[in-house]
């Protein structure tokens, strides 16, 4: 009998926009306690929802003899994660829940059924705990990085626990515990390469206010770069992908840790295309020259405003003009810029916005996302407007994605913005690749009609 059942909530085939987009990567964060549990003698499986459906994996819980069920939770998941600890429980399987969310709302796990609730670090607190419930023990007080309900109802959560030191120590993530090959395919198949993801480091060091340290703190702990050519080495011969995917928060934080990386992947004889994401501080002519020679193809920066005021308000720690010049040394090397932006910060006005726009349009990424800020419980963007947010439903129905702002332009407002700043970097694009008059009139029109749309809605703000 299996000690342990982990699993997630990301069901892409029931996503309408992911089945869209399709680039799934392995779940690496159960992954890597699979491993740790199973190096410690633990039996342990993994149920890997990503290509299956919310139906099948509670069938499966059904048909199973009941154990214990791990769950990773997170805030795009949250309603699939609580609908499947209520069937969970129906079976009668035991539930931990962990995951990035996990200990801001360590209470409404617990009251939504959940047994324990793991924060921070997984590993040794999911290690100890299973050790108590195989003894049939009862006493959780002592068990650090844990919340439950005791036998009164009332909530405990225990002190943090430590994080682990030396990263080189730990397994690599248990992959051999679901189908990589088919992400391979299936990357393969909708876009000519197959992709595979691994991770250099654990957490990141900078403080950028709305953005969540539940699970690693603001810690940055990395490999050593010879155990993960290791790594890639063996997933390049194990997988044969085409790119990889380096997830880390921030890849190129320790320059020297990159300069040792590139030593080793040349003395191996090892190029294979990637993207990855970085802060643009980070980034140097010698950074820039070193990743490009990896095969670097895509490096994603976090420019999030155009308004240093804004920048600052975040506190990003990052200037306008080193987010410009990311975008022009990538340019250079014929490495692909993608930015990250976000509408709606706190304090952020019309000329914030228009700020924006004009910095996107004067540093012509190849390919930039949006989205409407939202507060993250946990982080110091959420505690300063706390008292302005809208639940716009039960916690368990929604997401801090869905949470509403009071007195913050609407959605719709948003919506215009991001027209215009779509519109604003098409007709950059256009002047400088010396399209036609005509075709410029146009655009310009169009601009000037998305601008007095958005202005005729800007005193529409959420109640």
């Amino acid at each position: 009998m299996r000690d342990l059942l982990l699993a997630h909530g990301y069901f892409l085939m029931e996503d309408p926009k992911e089945r869209v987009i399709m680039k799934p990567y392995a779940p690496l964060g159960i992954l890597y306690l699979c491993s740790h549990l199973r190096s410690k003698g633990f039996r342990v499986d993994v149920y890997d929802t990503t290509f299956s459906t919310k139906a099948d994996l509670l069938r499966f819980l059904q048909s199973e003899e009941p154990s214990v069920l791990g769950l990773y939770a997170n805030l795009m998941t949250r309603v699939n994660v609580v609908e499947i600890i209520e069937a969970a429980r129906l079976f009668g399987w035991t539930v931990i829940v962990g995951g990035p969310e996990a200990g801001s709302y360590s209470l409404e796990y617990l009251q939504a059924g959940a047994n324990f609730v793991v924060f921070g670090e997984g590993e040794n607190t999911l290690e100890e705990l299973l050790l108590t419930i195989k003894n049939r023990g009862s006493d959780y007080t002592c068990i650090r990085g844990l919340a439950y309900l005791d036998a009164q109802g009332q909530h405990h959560q225990n002190a943090p626990r430590e994080q682990i030191s030396n990263l080189d120590l730990q397994p690599w993530p248990a992959r051999d515990a679901i189908d990589l090959q088919r992400y391979v395919s299936t990357w393969r198949e909708h876009h000519g390469m197959g992709s595979v993801n691994f991770i250099t480091a654990r957490g990141c060091p900078f403080s950028c206010k709305w953005c969540s340290h539940g699970v690693y703190g603001q810690s940055h702990r990395r490999r050593t770069p010879a155990r993960v050519v290791d790594e890639v080495e063996w997933l390049l011969e194990t997988y044969s992908p085409d790119m990889v995917w380096i997830s880390d928060d921030v890849f190129t934080i320790n320059h020297e840790w990159i300069r040792n990386y590139y030593q080793e992947m040349q003395r191996r004889q090892i190029r294979i295309p990637f993207e990855c994401i970085s802060r643009a501080d980070r980034l140097t002519p010698e950074m820039m020259d070193l990743l490009a020679e990896l095969g670097c193809f895509r490096i994603w920066i976090g420019a999030e405003s155009g308004s240093q005021r804004i920048l600052d308000s975040m506190g990003r720690g990052v200037k306008l003009d080193q987010v410009h010049r990311a975008v022009e040394m990538c340019r250079e090397r014929k490495v692909e810029s993608g930015m990250f932006l976000m509408w709606g910060y706190e304090g952020e006005d019309l000329e914030d916005i228009e700020a924006t726009i004009s910095h996107v349009s004067r540093s012509k990424p190849d390919i930039f996302f949006t989205t409407v800020s939202y507060p993250i419980k946990g982080t110091p963007y959420y505690n300063k407007i706390s008292e302005k947010l809208i639940q716009i439903a039960a916690w368990s129905k929604t997401s801090d994605r869905e949470l509403r702002i009071r007195g913050r332009h609407s959605r719709n407002f948003y919506a215009h913005a991001d027209r215009l700043l779509r519109e604003e970097v098409a007709l950059a694009r256009a002047i400088e690749t010396s399209a036609n008059a005509i075709d410029i009139a146009a655009m310009r029109q169009n601009i000037h009609e998305s601008r007095s749309a958005m202005m005729a809605l800007s005193h529409e703000v959420e109640q």
